[in-house]
């Protein structure tokens, strides 16, 4: 099995490399990352001291090229001429699959400007099914179950739950409401057209909010850990009374993995830990846990067209696939905080001179 992962230097992707690597030993992967600033080959550092990084090859690039991601479905990247032994089928593309993570997926910095997120979300979703169909349609029918496109998407597309509204199901209404948003939704129904029109071999899944290590600290759940380790206030906005499901990084790659190995070609998977929390209440529990005053916590105006709450019904990952959740969002915020309090040298890197830029015109002065 050789997996192209795209956006594998991310957040999720690299907890999902680190992962298959750790667990598939037959598995060989080749990660696909542009490297944008929330593109961080740190992130699997820690894989070179492993005999897993003889499985693992890096390629840097944009999933827009489509010329380098058809060169890569073909087989005729240099790549493949470094390391023959990824050339183990006589015929057809040697990818097996793709795990496709590579995102725009700040929804702050789409309001602000959207043109990179239809552009990566959408076009880039667009090139990366052009080519698998072509080169995976040179085989017959029949081996198209050799092959799987896992797409990896958000809640968001669903839009905003009031309150007391029953949870988002797989067959519920997109209803995207920021350009991010907006941009994901594009990327999944280019997916899914793609399953109808040409029985191309994909999943969707859409995931609640991850939080854990390496994220970027501009998200969040990081922002807030990492400010207040420095005594800095922690914006927070509007009322703090909108709501998400949160999952912790390696349960959603738990999932994921399960859902490429196991789930139904053509199917929609909802992937959420039932973990509903209000913004502020996590603000207060993030504090508490590292021992902080909650004065730190300090009201901002709410950003645009806030959506107030996201939740997921996940009965048919459960029931079919039997997964659930491995950590409680105790027991992950507790672990992710130690993750941030022991890496220092990673984070206050990434919050440099125009991170602060960034974060003084979304947040004001705070």
């Amino acid at each position: 099995m050789i997996l192209l992962v795209t956006g594998g230097a991310g957040f999720i992707g690299s907890h999902f490399i680190r992962l298959v690597l750790e667990n598939r030993p037959s598995y060989r992967l080749i990660n696909l990352d542009k490297l944008t600033y929330s593109g961080n080959l740190e992130n699997l550092a820690d894989l070179a001291a492993h005999e897993a990084a003889k499985r693992y090859f890096f390629v840097e690039g944009d999933i827009c090229d489509a010329g380098l991601v058809r060169s890569l479905f073909s087989g005729e990247h240099p790549l493949f001429d470094r390391h023959p032994e990824l050339r183990y089928r006589e015929a057809g593309s040697p990818i097996s699959a793709v795990v496709h993570f590579a995102a725009e997926s700040h929804v702050d910095r789409s309001i602000r400007d959207a043109s990179a997120f239809f552009r990566t979300n959408a076009e880039g979703t667009r090139v990366l099914v052009e080519s698998a169909r072509i080169h995976w349609g040179i085989e017959p029918p029949a081996s198209k179950s050799l092959y799987r496109f896992l797409h990896v998407s958000t809640d968001e597309v669903y839009g905003s739950l009031e309150p007391n509204d029953p949870l988002f199901r797989e067959d519920s209404p997109l209803r995207p409401n920021s350009p991010y948003a907006a941009s994901k939704a594009a990327s999944d129904l280019t997916v899914l057209a793609y399953v109808h029109t040409y029985g191309l071999p994909a999943i969707v899944t859409r995931c609640g909010n991850n939080y854990g290590p390496n994220q970027h600290p501009e998200k969040f759940i990081p922002l807030f850990i990492t400010n207040a380790l420095e005594d800095r206030p922690l914006p927070l906005y509007g009322d703090g009374r909108q709501v998400r499901d949160w999952i912790y990084v390696v349960d959603h790659c738990r999932a994921l993995l399960l859902i490429l190995e196991r789930g139904l070609a053509g199917e929609i998977y909802n992937i959420g830990a039932g973990e509903e929390r209000a913004n502020r209440e996590v603000a207060e529990l993030l504090v508490l846990t590292m021992n902080k005053s909650t004065d730190l916590i300090r009201s901002v105006r709410d950003r645009p067209g806030h959506d107030r709450r996201y939740a997921l019904d996940v009965t048919r990952l459960k029931s079919a696939l039997g997964w659930k959740p491995e950590l409680s969002f105790a027991e992950g915020v507790k672990a992710t905080v130690g993750w941030y309090q022991s890496h220092p040298e990673w984070w206050k890197r990434l919050k440099d001179q125009a991170f602060w830029a960034y974060y003084r015109e979304v947040y004001g002065s705070v």
